[in-house]
């Protein structure tokens, strides 16, 4: 992963950092092909206020995602890669790309090179669930196997989480508008979401924070925002027994 002019992080004037530097990388973002955890503002909404804050997914197990870009617009592996190196990288100012020397990426060899490395990013190791993505029994606590019966029952989570990934590769509105008004806070304008993308859960325990904007910290978060959205009036005892559940994934 060779480094690549961006907007802050470069040899001009107005760069953010003391020192200049040749660039960024893939890799800088996705350590080891897995994420950062870190939270950015995306580049392609404006004014300002209406930008929505977006985490930094893993790209472990990206070959078997439909779905990519903040606008969930880009339908391949090829297409995110090429419009991160043109937009993301400069905020979508072309004009500052060509001002900082953006290395405009050949579709036929450098993108097609790119995309076919990241879909050998596989998901982490899940040693007790079987081949087609459940619990093994025999290898499972008793605690796991509630919280599965729970995650495919009562809770709902597998009407989009579906195994062996555990995604529907779609997108859903949770209508989290229904417990807000829209508002002004601290800059951003808080609205009505619309639809998210379904993000697989395989390996999800190696990926915090959570949800498309990383405002829950821990399953446990998760858990309870989904408990309260989809009001399914889980106990505690059953949100511990998901959490036990999603853990193995």
């Amino acid at each position: 992963m060779a480094q690549f002019p961006q907007q802050q992080f470069n040899s001009t004037a107005d760069r953010k950092t003391e020192k200049p530097s040749l660039g960024v990388t893939c890799f800088d973002c996705h350590v080891n092909g897995h994420t950062s955890g870190a939270i950015h503002l995306v580049g392609d909404i404006r004014p300002q206020a209406n930008r929505n804050r977006i985490e930094t997914p893993s790209l472990r197990g990206v070959n078997i995602q439909r779905l990519f870009g903040s606008q969930r617009a880009l339908k391949t592996v090829e297409d995110f890669t090429e419009f991160e190196q043109r937009a993301a990288y400069f905020d979508g100012d072309h004009l500052l790309a060509a001002k900082k020397g953006v290395n405009v990426l050949d579709r036929g060899s450098q993108v097609q090179f790119m995309a076919e490395f990241q879909e050998l990013l596989d998901f982490p190791p899940a040693p007790k669930l079987d081949i087609y993505g459940r619990l093994d029994p025999k290898k499972a606590s008793e605690a796991e196997l509630r919280g599965e019966t729970l995650f495919f029952g009562k809770a709902k989570c597998a009407g989009c989480h579906a195994p062996p990934y555990y995604t529907d590769n779609g997108m859903h509105d949770l209508q989290v508008e229904r417990f807000y008004k829209s508002q002004t806070i601290n800059g951003q304008y808080i609205r009505p979401e619309g639809a998210i993308k379904t993000f697989p859960l395989r390996g999800i325990k190696d990926s915090p924070p959570y949800l498309h904007d990383g405002r829950l910290l821990t399953l446990e978060d998760v858990v309870e925002f989904f408990n309260l959205v989809q009001q399914t009036k889980l106990s505690s005892a059953e949100k511990k027994d998901i959490v036990a559940f999603i853990r193995q994934l």
